[in-house]
């Protein structure tokens, strides 16, 4: 199941986009990507590593969630969190 671009990027002229391999989402703004959301296996649950694309910085805060698309909301969180938003 996709998860939808959340409010706060739609605001800001953002995209969320699924991969075709449907195992992590990007991150658009102003059209390029910025933002690499990546969930991942973690004690039985499931992470998010949120890097930049230019440069590969982590920007996640390593919080765990039951679910995948739970991931991926946290990993989203995360990224609004370091962009102060």
């Amino acid at each position: 199941m996709a998860v939808p671009t959340p409010d706060w990027l739609k605001q800001r002229g953002g995209e969320l986009r699924e991969s075709k391999d449907a195992k992590s989402y990007t991150a658009y703004l102003g059209g390029e990507p910025q933002y690499l959301v990546v969930p991942v296996p973690a004690e039985g649950k499931h992470a998010c590593r949120v890097s930049q694309t230019i440069n590969g910085k982590r920007l996640d805060r390593g919080g765990a969630w039951p679910s995948f698309d739970e991931a991926v909301r946290g990993g989203l969180e995360d990224l609004r969190a370091a962009l102060g938003w």
